[in-house]
């Protein structure tokens, strides 16, 4: 059975970006643009996985997440984010942390490198289903 996957990002080319890379590991992917896109999504299909940014207009990815759990609670969620602060002079919230603490089981700071993110996949989806990812060397990477 091919995983079905759920990418929530406001930038399109992130989007499709990671949809490429899935798809050509075998993944279906299913793409959001926003949070409540993506709530919608969850109510109306399953996922085996779903990837959800943090910093999205209107609806952000913590919020999204906290959803997540509430509603599919055994379905795994992979937080991303590339934000960074300009005023370095402050030490800056970990928003990724946050993440995994409101019940994301990964998290990855953008850019990332493809085999990350399939390393990042495989993990989740072998937690999900009891078993462990034999080796860390992502398939087609």
């Amino acid at each position: 059975m091919t995983s079905r996957v759920l990418v929530v990002d406001d930038d399109k080319a992130v989007r499709t970006a990671i949809k490429i890379v899935l798809e050509h590991n075998g993944f279906d992917v299913v793409l959001a643009p926003d949070g409540p896109s993506a709530i919608q999504a969850v109510e109306t299909d399953e996922f085996s996985l779903i990837i959800v940014d943090i910093f999205m207009p209107g609806m952000d990815g913590l919020e999204t997440i906290r959803t997540f759990k509430r509603r599919a609670p055994t379905v795994p969620v992979i937080a991303i984010s590339g934000f960074m602060f300009r005023d370095s002079g402050k030490p800056a919230p970990d928003f990724l942390s946050m993440a995994t603490k409101l019940g994301a089981a990964q998290s990855l700071a953008k850019p990332f490198r493809p085999k990350d993110l399939l390393r990042a996949v495989e993990c989740c989806l072998a937690d999900a289903s009891g078993t462990r990812v034999a080796s860390s060397k992502a398939s087609g990477a």
